[in-house]
């Protein structure tokens, strides 16, 4: 069987400890063809594109291009043979400019050893031209946008002469227009003979932009198909495994369920940040727990940030406790109750190199302070109450809370908000990074919390995490909430099916 024209893995095998991340898989893409590449979260997309990116080695199997089989050891062995992976984490320099970014490793030199920095930047100009690039190779990365900057990611891969470039989650942080103009170069790559393959959750995306796909499930090889009399009800099946249960109710954007539970506590009515969220409506009620489910790219983290006060809201209304309120930036926020258990807690959620005393006590020092200077003592006693009910594991309070495990620098971060006596808690993927008995631990707070009368919004993009822990959940995609389920509706098919952007009709 010929092998031209294309990239070909076959028989690819992976293993971990007591895990087999990939079992025998094939997969190709044709150069001049874009092939998307599906599955849940643990399906094995992130290990197979690793394999074939160089970081990671295989326990058996075969690489191919055009009849040659292929020994890919390392990155720099996968750029030399023509293949680029540009992640959604963008490898590159932001201190340095786009064109060192472009050339780094492989400068134009002078005679004399030195980079020819004239020769490096005319380069670097007719790669940018060549996408369209609406910036200069000169500006600094850090000053970038994030869309700019994965031009840079594909002009690195068109310098290397990349035969096949693999983008995972493109557009999980671009606009309605910045992937107009992504997807207008894919197509401009794909006319010159490159082989795309595009990794997505974003099932509209799929169908736009993709000519053949393949589905993975559980490290193994579900199908490969042409897009063309596929449906997206298909796709999910293959996904999951099996059909999907009946018609998912909920309409878009509507609260068809009246939770029983408490007083209403917050309510959100058309809230919109253009480009970003689109008539958001929810409502979460004293001693209720809100789930709010999507893939990645679908706006938790920015409805997160939108009801903290980070980002200003276009339009719409925020109700808390019956009050209308402007919520413009996170004190303000945090004045009217409303606090965040960020995603990425170390940066956003603590300072590392403050004890752990310091930072549970951070956001109510007018607790313990007089005339500008705070009473130790109490401060003291408070944060060993707070770690003593929390069971937070620590050596002293005095203990700098960066050597703390993940789920006691969490607790600490919880710490830090049920002192400050919040009424509502946004928790944005609460046990990312943690092992498995520090999630029960957290499960456990949260519903302790919301037992208590909190308001709770639980933000994952582990769909079953979502499914366990709520009362009730809402389902985004694209910045929209696409469906509402109560705790019964709410199966692993129904929730998926939502997420990836299927009609709730």
């Amino acid at each position: 069987m010929s092998l031209t024209n294309r990239l070909l893995m076959r028989g690819i095998r992976k293993e971990y400890p007591g895990v087999c991340a990939l079992d025998g898989v094939d997969f190709e893409v044709a150069f001049g063809e874009v092939h998307a590449l599906l599955g849940v979260n643990g399906a094995g997309k992130s290990t197979l594109m690793s394999i074939l990116s160089g970081a990671t080695r295989m326990d058996g199997g075969a690489i191919f291009i055009n009849d040659k089989r292929l020994d890919i050891t390392s990155p720099h062995k996968a750029m030399e043979l023509g293949i680029s992976v540009i992640y959604q984490e963008f490898n590159l320099v932001p201190h340095l400019t786009v064109a060192e970014n472009i050339f780094l490793g492989r400068e134009p030199r002078k005679r004399m050893g030195f980079v020819d920095y004239r020769k490096m930047y005319t380069g670097a100009v007719g790669l940018l031209e060549r996408l369209g690039a609406p910036f200069s190779p000169r500006e600094r990365v850090a000053d970038l946008g994030v869309a700019q900057q994965q031009l840079v990611e594909i002009a690195k891969a068109l310098f290397k002469e990349a035969r096949v470039i693999a983008m995972d989650e493109p557009t999980a942080t671009l606009s309605m227009k910045e992937t107009e103009r992504l997807f207008s170069i894919i197509r401009l790559l794909k006319a010159e003979g490159k082989g795309i393959v595009y990794i997505s959750h974003r099932l509209e995306e799929i169908f736009e932009i993709a000519d053949r796909v393949t589905v993975l499930r559980d490290g193994r090889l579900v199908e490969t198909c042409s897009l063309q009399g596929v449906t997206r009800e298909r796709l999910v099946e293959m996904m999951l495994g099996k059909a999907l249960e009946g018609a998912v109710p909920g309409g878009r954007g509507e609260r068809p369920f009246a939770p029983t539970t408490g007083h209403e506590v917050l309510r959100v009515e058309g809230l919109t940040r253009r480009g970003v969220l689109e008539d958001i409506n929810l409502t979460v009620m004293e001693g209720e727990i809100l789930g709010i489910a999507g893939l990645v790219g679908a706006g938790k983290t920015e409805l997160a940030r939108a009801l903290y006060g980070l980002d200003k809201i276009d339009e719409g209304k925020v109700v808390i406790g019956g009050r209308p309120v402007r919520l413009q930036s996170p004190a303000e926020a945090i004045r009217m109750g409303v606090v965040l258990v960020p995603e990425d807690r170390k940066r956003l959620g603590l300072v590392l190199g403050m004890a752990v005393r310091e930072n549970i006590s951070l956001a109510s020092l007018f607790r313990f302070s007089r005339f500008g200077f705070v009473n130790g003592r109490r401060e003291r006693m408070t944060a060993g109450e707070m770690v003593e009910s929390l069971r937070v594991k620590t050596p002293s309070l005095e203990q700098q809370v960066r050597n703390l495990s993940g789920g006691n620098q969490q607790k600490v971060v919880l710490a830090k908000w049920l002192l400050r006596g919040a009424r509502v808690l946004i928790f944005d993927e609460p046990t990312r990074g943690i092992d498995v008995g520090a999630k029960a631990e957290v499960h456990g707070l949260i519903r302790a919390l919301a037992d208590k009368g909190a308001a709770i919004l639980l933000i994952s993009s582990e769909l079953q995490e979502v499914i366990d822990h709520s009362d009730r959940m809402v389902v985004m995609h694209g910045g929209r909430i696409t469906g509402e389920l109560s705790k019964e509706e709410a199966t692993p098919e129904r929730v998926l099916f939502l997420a990836m952007g299927g009609n709730s009709r």
